[in-house]
């Protein structure tokens, strides 16, 4: 097999399933963009229940806890009962979580676009939310399926928009309690958040270098106070609501430039410009490479994903496209380490398996050190090499790939030429080959640096 084959399956995508190696080889990178062209991008094979269903779920729990506690008649009873409804309402977020997490990755390692669940991961990451209290805990996980896969490879302002608008992302930085000084709400004692405007400038659009101020902070969110959550219990919208009462009155200035409009336009226009700005391409053609290619991509590189990304206004798949074009994606060294999720799913996608156990998921991720929708920051987790070698993590990942180890019946020399071709070193081959065991010969695989590197 082409060391560009090896590559496409592994840099681009998230590790080779048998026969993907092959299936590449004639084309790696009309391969790799044929991908770009599923419809709709990623596919979630489940009946996991959407937001708004959650949030009514979560409003009638809340409801019943209420009620049990103003019928008991004694303390201790109160407490008690008190004790179990938050007990009911915990294990129903807690068994959302795991379900929709696991589902994610089982479907990332069964499918054969492996770089669109990838570029999922990214933009995952990059809009961070954790699950954080109970809410969260339930919602979180949807903020990928309903804002970032249907904009996927769409243009970058609409995914912005989408985000912004969802009630994780809403609820997790604030913003449904941000409401302006001099609206009627904000005249009332409900003041203003600055939150989630500080992300999107810092985080998810210019970059902490854009050339923003405090007072363009201010400024964004003003402009999108009153974007809130609906309230199952009173309200009849759902989700996302505009609540004209909280938001700030007024024209705003943000970067220089004037929005005379008011209400839920302004922020929307708003955000638009920002996704449309020099430095937001800059930032995100920089962590795009960075994610892909390397921790140190070349400047080469990034200059043709900002080009095409202002040719595009910001179109994800023609920037994709770039990417798997230009000639310095396709250095033979591997230069990117993978994440703990990286590693798991490439695992599995090597042995070809498919529905790993909930549980299972779940546990490994977090012995791993990277359990979904728990970065703790909205900056999400990081994505260096040295933020996952660390000595502690080796030896989990070591103890991790051994329990595999003994679970799966695998040829490891069979598995490591369709996973990584011929181009192994010939200390890997030989240890793989010399192994005492199947058991240790599939350890040393896993953990060889072809494997641990794309």
């Amino acid at each position: 097999m082409s060391i560009q084959a090896t590559i496409a399956v592994n840099r681009f995508g998230l590790g080779a399933r048998p026969n993907e190696l092959a299936q590449a080889s004639a084309d790696p990178q009309q391969w790799l963009i044929k991908h770009l062209m599923q419809k709709p991008p990623v596919i979630f094979d489940d009946e996991l229940p959407h937001s708004n269903e959650i949030s009514k779920t979560l409003a009638l729990l809340k409801m019943q806890e209420r009620e049990e506690i103003k019928r008991a008649g004694k303390v201790s009873t109160t407490k008690s009962n008190k004790n179990n409804a938050k007990e009911k309402s915990k294990k129903y977020n807690r068994s959302l979580l795991q379900q929709f997490s696991a589902s994610t990755v089982n479907n990332a390692i069964s499918s054969p676009h492996s770089l669109n669940w990838r570029l999922l991961d990214f933009f995952s990451n990059h809009f961070s939310v954790s699950a954080n209290g109970a809410f969260l805990a339930a919602m979180s996980p949807t903020l990928e399926r309903e804002a970032i896969a249907p904009n996927l490879f769409g243009q970058f302002e609409d995914m912005l928009l989408a985000v912004t608008k969802h009630p994780a992302m809403l609820l997790y930085l604030n913003n449904e309690k941000s409401f302006g000084p001099d609206s009627r709400l904000g005249k009332k004692g409900k003041g203003l958040n600055e939150n989630l405007a500080r992300e999107i400038l810092e985080l998810h659009t210019l970059g902490v270098n854009g050339g923003y101020s405090q007072t363009d902070v201010t400024e964004l969110a003003k402009g999108i106070t009153g974007w809130s959550i609906a309230n199952p219990r009173k309200d009849e919208e759902q989700g996302f609501i505009f609540r004209k009462i909280g938001h700030q009155p007024g024209p705003r200035r943000l970067l220089g430039k004037k929005y005379p409009m008011w209400g839920l336009e302004q922020g929307e226009a708003m955000l638009k410009n920002i996704a449309r700005h020099p430095s937001t391409a800059k930032h995100l053609c920089y962590k795009l490479a960075h994610h892909f290619i390397s921790d140190n991509p070349p400047q080469t590189l990034v200059d043709k994903l900002i080009k095409r990304w202002h040719d595009t206004k910001g179109n994800i798949k023609e920037v994709m496209i770039t990417l798997i074009k230009a000639q310095e994606s396709w250095q033979p060294q591997a230069a990117k380490y993978k994440t703990p999720r990286e590693f798991f799913i490439s695992s599995f996608r090597a042995i070809g398996a498919n529905n790993i156990d909930t549980k299972n998921v779940f546990n490994s991720l977090l012995m791993l050190g990277q359990q979904p929708f728990n970065a703790g920051s909205p900056a999400g987790y990081g994505d260096d090499q040295s933020d996952w070698n660390g000595a502690s993590a080796l030896i989990s990942r070591v103890e991790w790939a051994s329990a595999l180890s003994s679970r799966v019946k695998a040829n490891a020399e069979s598995i490591m030429k369709s996973t990584l071709g011929e181009h192994v070193s010939q200390r890997t081959y030989k240890s793989v080959l010399r192994a005492e065991s199947r058991k240790q010969a599939f350890t040393l695989l896993l953990m060889s640096p072809e494997f641990l590197r794309r």
